[in-house]
């Protein structure tokens, strides 16, 4: 997956499986981990990586930049990512530019957020809502 530095901004391609390990940006070396803001997810190969390799659950929200309800979500899912960065990490999708991960999960209203644990769906909820209730309806 591709990881900004939080530091300098220069974008970081970080293996999935090392999401809970220690990292290092590759050109001023400040840590990216843990993962406090959500990944774009920007292909199909991302996702299934992030998804299966993972050693922590996922939360992907799929989004799309012309949603109202989407852009009211984003800085819930922000909050959601910082507070449980080290046991969780948020995704998004969007769901105009990866058409096909929407396809494949059946994604008919946005936004919708899955969590994945261990590879596969083990939660689903549909439009905004604050992170409190996020975590609680998807018990995370």
């Amino acid at each position: 997956m591709l990881v900004p530095c939080a530091s300098c901004s220069k974008v970081n391609r970080l293996p999935a499986a090392r999401a809970n390990d220690s990292a290092k940006c590759a050109a001023c070396k400040a840590p990216l981990l843990p993962l406090t803001r959500p990944v774009a997810l920007a292909s199909v190969a991302d996702f299934d990586e992030l998804v299966h390799d993972a050693p922590v659950p996922v939360l992907v929200d799929f989004w799309a930049a012309w949603c109202g309800p989407c852009r009211v979500v984003a800085p819930e899912l922000e909050k959601l990512a910082k507070a449980r960065s080290t046991r969780l990490v948020v995704a998004k999708v969007d769901t105009e530019a990866v058409p096909a991960l929407a396809a494949r999960f059946g994604i008919q209203s946005i936004p919708t957020m899955v969590l994945f644990r261990g590879g596969k769906e083990a939660a689903r909820v549909s439009g905004a809502m604050s992170a409190g209730a996020l975590a609680s309806q998807l018990a995370i």
